[in-house]
């Protein structure tokens, strides 16, 4: 499964010079290949952009005078919560409150 963002976060890796991590998003993609036809294209990219989200938010700490970091930080957090609304449940009207 080809994740556009990955190849942005790995680009920022590599200016970064942050070589591990690299090894480490190549895996996490390695061990997700395959999967989109059991739980689906959707679901393995939601789980793609929240590591990646959460991977960027470590190197936003480490790296705080980099604007890029947080950039991109921003556009993937923004494209996974666009993407975990349709895995979240609808409320059930009859069970809140009354408003």
């Amino acid at each position: 499964m080809k994740v556009e963002e990955v190849a942005k976060v790995k680009e920022l890796l590599e200016e970064l010079e942050e070589k591990a991590l690299i090894a480490r998003v190549d895996s996490f993609m390695a061990l997700n290949e395959g999967l989109e036809t059991k739980k689906g294209e959707d679901y393995i990219r939601l789980s793609v952009l929240s590591f990646l989200e959460g991977l960027l938010m470590t190197l936003k700490m480490k790296y705080p005078e980099k604007g890029e970091v947080a950039d991109l930080y921003e556009e993937i957090k923004a494209k996974r919560a666009e993407l975990d609304e349709l895995f979240r449940k609808p409320k059930m009207q009859n069970l809140q409150g009354p408003m």
